[in-house]
């Protein structure tokens, strides 16, 4: 009877910290240690394991690890798309976090890390590479709840690449989901450039398109939301008037 007992207590135990995910707290370390590389290995490791491949907690850390190895630089073959992982890793945090807990934990790298893209996009819309700026650009789909600028840009990207009848397809999508946004306040800062981004330069191709009361409607429908923004007056003023 006792041999039942302790044999009982022990299978309850063992599935009771089957069931229990792990905290973490090793990859919370590495990372305060600035052991990125090692983290990265350990964080993949988590993913790998069948009861943690849909949680988005390792995949945030690997999305961490792989964003630091990138900027810090490194010798290592394995990381030299380092930069591409890291956003591969945290679009599946962002899938996977059903709740949004992971994303709010973790907001201040993600927003940091969603700028950075909108600087490469920008970099490239200044060098007029606009093939390369669309490429940048869809990856933002990956990483963020609010892609509708991405979306815009990217017709624009299309426009100016001359592809026309692709960009205007796009547009009557966006327009379409543009209108059903009534709130941006809980938009991350690269979210609303990126969006004051596509909507200007959407209005740019509108106006050389010959399609000025299109492009004051739409620049007019986001006005409120840059209010406080002197880029954007400044060149709603140069688009429109």
């Amino acid at each position: 009877m006792k041999k039942y007992i302790v044999l009982t207590i022990l299978i309850s135990i063992s599935l009771l910290s089957k069931a229990q995910a792990p905290n973490f707290d090793d990859l919370k370390i590495l990372y305060a240690d600035g052991n990125y590389e090692k983290l990265v290995a350990q964080a993949e490791k988590y993913t790998l394991k069948e009861d943690l491949k849909k949680d988005p907690v390792p995949f945030m850390w690997l999305a961490k690890g792989l964003d630091k190895v990138a900027s810090s630089g490194t010798d290592n073959e394995k990381f030299k798309n380092a930069y591409k992982d890291a956003i591969a890793a945290l679009s599946k945090a962002i899938k996977n976090d059903k709740d949004s807990s992971c994303y709010n934990a973790n907001r201040e790298f993600v927003d940091g890390f969603q700028m950075g893209i909108v600087e490469r996009v920008t970099n490239e819309l200044d060098a007029n590479d606009f093939k390369k700026a669309a490429g940048w650009d869809t990856k933002y789909y990956k990483i963020s709840f609010h892609i509708i600028g991405a979306k815009y840009l990217e017709g624009a990207c299309k426009y100016l690449a001359t592809d026309k009848g692709g960009a205007n397809a796009l547009w009557v999508i966006c327009d379409k989901e543009l209108a059903k946004i009534t709130s941006v306040e809980n938009w991350s800062k690269a979210d609303l450039e990126l969006l004051k981004i596509g909507i200007l330069k959407t209005a740019e191709c509108q106006i050389a398109s010959r399609q000025t009361e299109k492009a004051r409607k739409l620049l007019d429908k986001v006005a409120p939301w840059f209010e406080e923004d002197p880029d954007f007056k400044a060149k709603y003023d140069e688009l429109v008037n």
